[in-house]
């Protein structure tokens, strides 16, 4: 825009475009659904009557992929995470075994529908914008079912044995609990008895953490600055216990190397222990713990720091934070709550139905009665994605389902940005005539080859920039090439269209590729090479079958 390749108006005009918009607002509805806690309750039961793991996994991941169609894959996810961990932990199943799964299983039900991803509505939104008509709302089954199928049977027989064995994070820092937890006496002879935490010096110390008291019956965390220390007050330490020389040094504490104490114990009735994968949007990024002040920003006590299946052994505070990181946290009972849309992190612990839809489950059966309503509508055409879509979100405030608070904090304004900003690197990619110039390129390689060849490089185009980059954006930067290509070869765009959503969907190869994939590694213990092990013969699987039906059925 400044250098005058394209004028504000089309620099901006994807913040107007129908597929963005449509996309915020289905934020919203999704939020009020996942609030809900019916999908939860009603999957709980379905799971609770299943007698193999085999047969377990058929029953969950078959109504998966169906929600996926619908819903945000994302929200889907980060419900169902917990729930898989904890129903796998009481059988002594690996979660690993699980949880890759779970992620591919929404991304490829996600294809089903043109609401199944932000992906499919951005190339729907940029259709219309181009003059054609978009996609139906069920138009993309025509692969997506299929894929999804192949893709499910593929995730139960082979894929499944490809899976690692792998124990939960918090599993495996309970069972190692004596390995970097330290447990402290406080003697009457402590010059600092009856004094703060912070006054005492214990908020500093070198590699050591303080999580926890325990003082008598009661437990306190997370540790605050001003919390009083009294005599016989046992001090829970997380961090280098191979450095505590610094600490034994001080008069009137007695050290016990490691503990007894079961992490559970450490919990009262305002803590519990939480795990959140630090998201790719984060604002935790290449700080430290220390640096970000995360006790007192999210008043919850970091216990460990997990990445790449193994436990990061530094100091707690000068630990620099990556995507992907999993955090065990000791935190207050509203954390969740709180910080379960936050963009900092996913959280990745059980969200219990908020008590005001317990005491009137009736709102959390209307917001699943209004989103049925809103997709028959769509379905028969009595009403456009978008025009359905606002009429939910004002009926659900109308109704108070949500307050206008908990709408604003649904929607991910950050992908939203990302979103529309593409729009106008995808304008510019025309305008300047590049997107022509790459399209004249694969149509002079690929003619000789014939169609089906052309149709291949556009996925396998598509599906490097969705690793690389985002989903969103690689399909706003492919559609203009895909559009080009179209208008060379004198054919209808629907068929590149549809090459281009599905592939831009379709990352299974890496946990940095779909925002799925990242939230299920840590949980999972899972390390890059699994994701390569058994997302690249789904991949391949996905490819062959989205060309191979988009040639006979569109061309």
């Amino acid at each position: 825009m400044t250098t005058g390749v394209i004028n504000p108006g089309e620099a901006l005009r994807g913040f107007s475009n129908e597929g963005m918009i449509t996309i915020a607002l289905l934020f919203i509805v999704a939020g009020a659904v996942h609030k809900s806690g019916i999908l939860e309750d009603i999957m709980k039961l379905w799971l609770a009557g299943s007698k193999s793991v085999k047969g377990s996994m058929i029953r969950f991941f078959i109504p998966i992929s169906f929600l996926s169609g619908f819903l945000n894959n994302t929200p889907i996810v980060v419900t169902f995470t917990p729930m898989i961990k904890k129903w796998c932990e009481e059988r002594g199943i690996a979660p690993s075994k699980f949880l890759i799964p779970l992620s591919y299983a929404t991304i490829i039900g996600g294809t089903i529908t043109v609401i199944g991803t932000s992906t499919n509505l951005i190339v729907h939104g940029m259709l219309v914008d181009y003059g054609y008509d978009g996609f139906s709302l069920f138009q993309l089954a025509i692969v997506g079912i299929p894929i999804t199928i192949v893709g499910l049977i593929y995730i139960f027989t082979i894929g499944y044995k490809l899976l690692p064995e792998h124990k939960g994070f918090q599993q495996q820092i309970k069972e190692d609990s004596r390995e970097y937890l330290a447990e402290l006496i406080v003697e009457a002879s402590f010059p600092y008895i009856n004094q703060s935490v912070e006054h005492a010096g214990l908020r500093d110390l070198n590699h050591l953490y303080l999580i926890g008291i325990i003082r008598g019956k009661d437990r306190i965390s997370p540790v605050r600055p001003a919390t009083i220390i009294q005599t016989g007050d046992r001090l829970i330490f997380t961090g280098l216990i191979s450095t505590i020389e610094s600490i034994q040094m001080m008069k009137g504490l007695t050290l016990r190397t490691g503990t007894h104490l079961d992490l559970d114990e450490l919990k009262n009735g305002n803590t519990e222990l939480v795990e959140a994968v630090v998201s790719h949007q984060s604002s935790l990024h290449s700080r430290t713990i220390k640096q970000l002040k995360f006790r007192s920003r999210y008043d919850a006590g970091v216990i460990a720091v997990h990445r790449k299946n193994e436990r990061i052994t530094s100091k707690i505070g000068e630990i620099v934070l990556k995507p992907g990181d999993i955090l065990l946290l000791l935190a207050g009972k509203d954390f969740v709550e709180k910080h379960n849309q936050s963009n900092d992190f996913y959280v990745l612990t059980t969200l219990e139905t908020p008590e005001a839809l317990r005491r009137n489950p009736a709102k959390g059966r209307l917001a699943i009665v209004l989103f049925i309503c809103m997709i028959l509508l769509v379905a028969c055409g009595v009403l456009s994605m978008l025009n359905g879509m606002a009429i939910v979100v004002v009926l659900l405030l109308l109704t108070k389902v949500i307050t206008p608070e908990e709408a604003k904090r649904f929607i991910h304004f950050d992908v939203l940005l990302l979103i529309a900003s593409s729009f106008g690197i995808g304008i510019a990619m025309s305008e300047t005539g590049l997107a022509s110039w790459i399209a004249e390129g694969l149509l002079d390689v690929g003619k000789p080859l014939g169609l089906f060849a052309i149709l291949i490089f556009i996925y396998l185009l598509t599906n490097i920039f969705t690793e690389l980059i985002t989903n969103s954006a690689a399909a706003v930067l492919m559609i203009p090439i895909g559009l080009e290509l179209a208008e060379g070869l004198q054919l209808q765009p629907i068929g590149f269209a549809v090459v281009i959503a599905i592939a831009s969907s379709a990352s299974f190869i890496t946990p940095i590729g779909y925002q799925t994939n990242l939230i299920v590694y840590g949980p999972g213990g899972y390390k890059f090479k699994d994701y390569i092990k058994v997302g690249t013969p789904l991949s391949l699987l996905v490819m062959i079958m989205t060309v191979v039906i988009s040639y006979y059925w569109w061309f």
